[in-house]
């Protein structure tokens, strides 16, 4: 290569960095700073208890608030309590001779708990004062959430390290089957340690919220490791793509689901970031309710990266694959 097509393939690749960068820091600025800005209840659901006027006149109450919650009516506290524990709804509403009460989760959403203090505080009538009991409290060594919240994005690397690590020492089938396993075992044990046992983070069965962790780095571990033994390299940057910039801030955790954006938390749902969130709530602080869903949504995702990976390895055995020296043979001389 000549030297001016040098220096052209240089200037090439400079402008390419200079063009490239800002790129990366506008989609990453829009997948975290943009749902956040737009944080507010979209159907959140929540719950009204009472006799029938004081109850449709709750709902009247909510429903000015146009889109913003899903109202389901239950027939008396104790129904109600269960629905949250359930996790049907986030909170309810109660009226009783005695005065009105507001049953709160704060274990399925500090942020939401707070949202419907407020939210009914303010149609309460002047004077009346509102009892706020929480139903399923936050651990006490996480009350706010905020460590749930940040354990989502250290899942997500160490599931793109093992998928990463997989790719690049050139593991292939069984192999990189069994080391993403592995590595997602110990993982998850090492994180329930941390979170249950020393952070007190967590407040479930230990074994239950291991598997959940340990379910979360497979399955985002074995989407990259998939990725790339079906599209190369190229898939590394997807995976990057889908688990850490889009699927933390869409995860909806740090707040919920229903408070972001309809899209964002649709997808966020079915991302195993979201997933993860979600199950690791209802092994960890309600004795694993609703954890069907999004198991099942993590554990789609990593049947699917470890068919790729197994399957990517095989196509790739079987491509022909050219020499990477070619051995040209020198003519003999006369004489």
């Amino acid at each position: 290569m000549s030297a001016n097509a040098t220096a052209v393939d240089a200037g090439r690749r400079t402008i390419a960095v200079m063009v490239l960068i800002p790129v990366v820091v506008a989609l990453t600025l829009w997948a975290f700073a943009w749902p956040a800005s737009r944080t507010a209840p979209r159907d959140l659901p929540i719950g009204v208890a009472g006799p029938a006027t004081v109850a449709t006149a709750l709902e009247q109450g909510f429903a000015r608030h146009e889109g913003a919650f899903e109202v389901h009516r239950y027939e008396d506290e104790a129904a109600a309590r269960a629905a949250i524990e359930d996790r049907d709804v986030y909170g309810a509403v109660v009226v009783t001779p005695g005065g009105t009460e507001l049953l709160t989760a704060s274990a399925a959403s500090p942020v939401v708990a707070g949202l419907l203090r407020e939210a009914v505080t303010a149609q309460a009538p002047e004077g009346t004062k509102v009892l706020v009991t929480d139903v399923v409290a936050a651990p006490a060594g996480d009350p706010r959430g905020a460590v749930l919240a940040s354990s989502l994005l250290p899942l997500a690397l160490a599931g793109a390290a093992a998928g990463v690590l997989a790719t690049l020492l050139g593991l292939r089938g069984g192999r990189a089957v069994a080391a993403l396993v592995g590595a997602a075992t110990l993982a998850g044990a090492v994180g329930a340690a941390l979170a249950h046992s020393w952070l007190g983070a967590l407040g479930g069965n230990w074994w239950a919220e291991a598997g959940v962790l340990g379910l979360t780095v497979l399955a985002i571990g074995s989407t990259f490791a998939g990725l790339a033994a079906l599209v190369g390299k190229p898939g590394l940057g997807l995976g990057a793509l889908l688990m850490i910039l889009l699927g933390n801030p869409f995860s909806g955790v740090s707040s919920a689901p229903e408070l972001l954006p309809t899209a964002v938390g649709a997808i966020g749902r079915w991302l195993p970031p979201g997933a993860a969130g979600s199950a690791l709530r209802s092994v960890s602080s309600f004795e694993g309710a609703a954890a069907g869903g999004p198991l099942l949504v993590l554990a789609l995702w990593a049947t699917a990266g470890l068919t790729a990976t197994v399957l990517g390895s095989r196509r790739r055995r079987t491509e022909p694959t050219e020499p990477v020296f070619a051995v040209t043979p020198i003519p003999a001389r006369a004489g």
